[in-house]
């Protein structure tokens, strides 16, 4: 793994990323880039994890593309500041399913198959911001400043913002954030629907939330999160279709049962791993 991100593995499959670019308030660069997408696609096969924490080391989350890419853009790059999966590639083509490398880094997190929680703290810019839209969940601290920067440097949000804001928060709010680049207060985004709650220790209350998901039964999760992904894109027909199909795999489980006889002997559950 790169050095770009610190993994931390609890004993029960709650797994930590930090992003490990503190002297640069974590600001992406290619490394930064490739280092996310890596991540990301290895939680999608792993059967132990549970849930999953991102967070920033230092002063801030993340800050956005770093200087040093919008200084390569000002001498006629392109692309190649995005990481290898986008080296030298045209943006608009797919090099992963729906996206390209640079979209990836935020749309990974849909793709993990348990809940991903982003701690929010300091600065989430441009980018920055956009990683953490990607997650299930946000948990910002009241003081952070966030911004839909793009529009500074002459850009449009374009990993994966204009799906994952759309989702959130009215579309005006959405035109007025893009169109001014303006900085907002965690406060404020919580009252738009960009945060999901507020914390003053943002990191310690995203992983007593993992934690909590972890002693859930991880087959409910994952089914959980299959149909909140499918409720995005399918209508009301194809999802009571998936709620029904989802229901009838867990009814009966192992791991079901396991939850119903828990809760009635007042005892933590012992689940298996996901079927």
């Amino acid at each position: 793994m790169s050095d770009r991100i610190e993994w931390t593995r609890h004993a029960d499959g709650v797994v930590q990323l930090q992003l490990a670019r503190a002297d640069k308030m974590n600001a992406l660069d290619p490394a930064m880039f490739d280092a996310l997408i890596e991540a990301g696609e290895a939680l999608c096969g792993d059967a132990a994890v549970r849930a999953v924490v991102i967070s920033g080391r230092g002063k801030a989350f993340c800050a956005g593309l770093d200087m040093a890419s919008f200084e390569r853009m000002q001498q006629g790059a392109g692309a190649e500041v995005l990481g290898e999966g986008a080296a030298g590639a045209d943006l608009v083509r797919r090099t992963h399913g729906i996206s390209n490398a640079a979209q990836q880094v935020a749309m990974v997190w849909r793709d993990v198959p348990v809940p991903v929680i982003a701690a929010v703290h300091g600065v989430a810019f441009g980018g920055g911001l956009q990683v953490a839209l990607g997650a299930d969940i946000r948990i910002v601290a009241p003081d952070t400043k966030l911004s839909v920067m793009e529009i500074k440097w002459g850009l449009v949000p374009d990993m994966a913002g204009m799906v994952l804001m759309r989702e959130l928060a009215r579309s005006d709010v959405v035109r007025e954030l893009t169109f001014t680049g303006r900085i907002f207060s965690g406060e404020e985004a919580l009252r738009i629907g960009f945060a999901t709650r507020l914390s003053a220790d943002p990191l310690d209350a995203a992983l007593q939330m993992a934690h909590e998901i972890a002693g859930k039964s991880p087959d409910a999760i994952r089914a959980g999160k299959r149909l909140l992904n499918a409720s995005l894109s399918q209508d009301a027909a194809q999802l009571l279709i998936a709620e029904s199909v989802e229901q009838k795999a867990l009814i009966g489980s192992a791991n079901q049962i396991e939850a119903v006889k828990a809760n009635i002997e007042r005892r933590a559950p012992r689940f298996d791993p996901p079927a």
